[in-house]
């Protein structure tokens, strides 16, 4: 049975200004369109198959890569909260801050 998804704000925030950037960067919605359905395919995933990403550092946290993109979630009883989407080519070290926040 499938979990249900949440988005954190922060998860939200940081797709909406992905989503933005790719838009600006190409005058076009298509590759924005793309990258959000990849985006909802992998929550869709991680419902069903919480255990499918990556474990982390951070107890109960695990990770699912998507492209250039980490999508970090923690399964909370029937619940998967994504926290954060990380571009992958930024500094770790902004990782390492933000994850400690």
């Amino acid at each position: 049975m499938a979990k249900q998804i949440i988005w954190s704000l922060r998860a939200q925030k940081d797709r909406t200004k992905i989503l933005k950037y790719w838009l600006n960067r190409n005058k076009s919605n298509d590759y924005s369109t793309k990258i959000n359905e990849l985006f909802k395919e992998a929550a869709k995933l991680i419902a069903i198959y919480p255990k499918l990403g990556r474990p982390t550092d951070q107890p109960n946290v695990r990770l699912k890569v998507v492209r250039d993109y980490i999508l970090f979630y923690e399964e909370i009883n029937n619940q998967i909260f994504i926290l954060t989407i990380w571009d992958s080519r930024q500094s770790p070290e902004k990782l390492e801050k933000l994850m400690k926040k």
